[in-house]
Order: structure tokens, then C-alpha cells, then sequence
């Protein structure tokens, strides 16, 4: 199969010369990927093309999608998310967060995530398989399509870990910033946090994209290394010091700034001895904490921290130094929630 979303204009225009075609032939196939007020999704259907051109492009396996829409949920704040399906029968997720001046693309870069998460739907799947670039480009598509906008962020907040497909990841970062036109600056990459993964993200990063400006935010959710360990499984492979050190790093390799998200869970991190541990853990070095508030999910027994609390844990942070926002959940009525679609189309098709 040859997917054409996330190929550049040469790549297209090289496309065009292969088959007999001028090299404007190319271009047009390019502005039509990228517009995202072109909802249709076939080669045949690409109709400034030559029927024989369009042809000849489908019968040698040439496509523009490889993804269908299972299922679209729209909140009443607007928040829509859809839940895709591969050519291969799989399920994935993501997410279009708007506001008046922007459109958030919330992206998944796997098929489930083996990070097992006590928190996250996702993770009570397992990994299926990594996403291609042009699986996970064309998410972005679908999302500008449905709400009839041009995405201006980008999330890597989704289904997966994207440290786990970093090559994917990086390739469709390239192409987000050249084919899609949105800035580095704007791309946020959300890690668990991988042994050696961090310092292999920001060297990659330089190989394959000439610079690292993307945001790296580590979903670290807890205080302590016991804590951690006893909401991320995963965590007891690498020990939060570690990572604060990996991340500090970071910062010297790339000059940008790393977010830290934190997870409200009630009683659980959010007592203000937390906030205290938290402050000391990150003191020192330039960095911002996302406090969020929990999206509560079935059969995970965990709760949102009260307002009161959360409104408390902020201050203390904020008293102590560390720059710190609250980012509050989108989409509640609508099982906003990594997974949650996915595992309810799931528990549908078997019952």
C-alpha cells in the first residue's frame, strides 16, 4: 500500500514524472491533501487529475486514507472526538478541542499502549501495534474535515506512548510542520517517561528534523517513586529522579522548557505534603506543571480530587516557586477519556 498523506510536494511531484505526468500535476494532488475543506477521501475522486492518471494510481495500490470513521461523539462544549478504524480492523482515537482562536488535534501514535496506566482506559487493552506517519497524519485530516477548520495544535496525548514509536512520531512531526504548516512550537509530544528515551527523542529530533522545538511534557502524576509506582507499573523500571535528571538534560540540549502533567486523583497525590515533595523534585530548573483534573472512567476505582484541593495543591506550587496552570478537562458527556470510546465500541460489538 502506498499512502500519499505525508508526502511532500517534491515526493508528489516525483509521483506525477514517474507516470508520464507534468510535475503541476504533483502540486495539485498536494493542495488537495492538505486542503481541509476537501472531505473526499479517494484517488478516483481527486477530479482535476486525468481519469487515466487517477487510474492508474488505484490500481497500483496508490491511496489517500487508510482510516474510517467508526464513531463521532460531540460534546456540548464542542470538544469532538471519533473513533477511527484501520485497514487492518483496529480501533484508534482522537480528539478536536476547540476555542475561539485555536483548534487542538489530540493525536494517538498507537493501537492501545503497554504502559498499563491504573488511571486510563487505554491501557486496559494492551498494545495492539504502532501507528504509521500516515495513520497518524490523517487523524488530523479527519478532525479538520469533521469540523471544518484548520487544526493549529497539535497533541501527542492520545492512545500509545510515543516514545515507543519515535521514528513515526518524528516523521509525522516533519510533515505537520511542513505539509500541514503548523509550527513546532505548537506541537506538545506527552510521555510516560522511557529509559534512555528522552535524550534519544531530542537527538533524533535534530537528525531527522533539523531542530527540537516541539513541547516535551511528562505525564508524571505523582511526588514520589512509590507513589508513581503505584499508578504507573511501568515506573518501577525508572525512578523519578532519573527522569527529573533525563529532562533537565533536555532543557540544556534544546533550550525549551519541559511540562510536567499531574493528575489529580482524590487522595491518592493530592494532599499538600505532595504539593510540597513535587516543589523540591522540580525546583531548579525551567520547567511548568499541568495540574488536571481527573475524567473519571468504569471499573477503575480512582476519583477527582476536589476543586478545593486542587485549588489549595496550586497555590502551594505557585508559593513555592514552579509555574504551574490548571487544565481543565473537555468533553466530560462524551467519554472524553483515552480509550473510553474504543473500549465501549468494544463491549457494543460483543454484547
Amino acid at each position: 500500500m502506498k499512502n500519499l498523506v505525508g508526502s511532500s510536494l517534491k515526493d508528489l511531484e516525483n509521483v506525477a514524472l514517474d507516470y508520464g505526468q507534468a510535475a503541476f500535476r504533483g502540486r495539485q494532488i498536494y493542495n488537495w491533501i492538505y486542503n481541509y475543506r476537501n472531505k473526499k477521501k479517494n484517488i478516483e475522486q481527486i477530479d482535476i487529475l486525468p481519469l487515466d492518471f487517477r487510474k492508474k494510481l488505484k490500481d497500483d495500490g496508490f491511496k489517500v486514507s487508510e482510516l474510517s470513521i467508526q464513531e463521532r461523539n460531540l460534546a456540548k462544549d464542542g470538544t469532538l472526538k471519533l473513533l477511527l478504524s484501520t485497514d487492518d480492523n483496529e480501533s484508534i482515537e482522537c480528539v478536536g478541542i476547540p476555542t475561539e482562536k485555536r483548534l487542538t488535534a489530540c493525536l494517538s501514535s498507537q493501537v492501545g499502549c503497554p504502559m498499563d496506566c491504573k488511571f486510563c482506559a487505554t491501557g486496559k487493552e494492551g498494545l495492539k501495534r504502532s501507528l504509521k506517519a500516515s495513520e497518524i497524519l490523517d487523524q488530523i485530516l479527519f478532525i479538520e474535515n469533521e469540523m471544518n477548520r484548520k487544526v493549529t495544535n497539535i497533541v501527542f496525548m492520545g492512545m500509545g506512548e510515543p516514545l515507543l514509536n519515535i521514528d513515526h512520531l518524528l516523521l509525522s512531526i516533519k510533515s505537520i510542520n511542513e505539509d500541514f504548516q503548523i509550527s513546532q512550537r505548537k506541537i506538545t509530544v506527552s510521555t510516560v517517561a522511557v529509559p534512555k528515551m528522552i535524550g534519544n527523542l531530542s537527538l533524533k529530533s535534530f537528525q531527522i528534523l533539523g531542530k527540537c522545538q516541539f513541547t516535551l511534557a511528562i505525564s508524571l502524576h505523582a511526588s514520589n517513586q512509590k507513589t508513581r509506582e503505584t499508578i504507573i507499573p511501568s515506573a518501577k523500571n525508572y525512578e523519578i529522579k532519573n527522569i527529573i535528571e533525563d529532562c533537565k538534560k533536555f532543557v540544556r540540549d534544546t533550550g525549551r522548557r519541559v511540562s510536567f502533567e499531574y493528575l489529580m486523583l482524590s487522595g491518592v497525590n493530592d494532599k499538600l505534603e505532595h504539593a510540597y515533595e513535587l516543589s523540591n523534585l522540580l525546583k531548579g530548573f525551567q520547567c511548568h506543571v499541568n495540574l488536571i483534573q481527573y475524567n473519571q472512567i468504569k471499573d477503575v476505582d480512582f476519583k477527582r480530587t476536589s476543586f478545593k484541593n486542587l485549588q489549595l495543591f496550586q497555590s502551594k506550587l505557585i508559593n513555592n516557586g514552579i509555574a504551574v496552570s490548571l487544565r481543565k478537562s473537555r468533553g466530560l458527556d462524551k467519554n472524553a477519556a483515552c480509550g473510553q470510546l474504543r473500549q465501549n465500541a468494544k463491549v457494543t460489538n460483543f454484547t
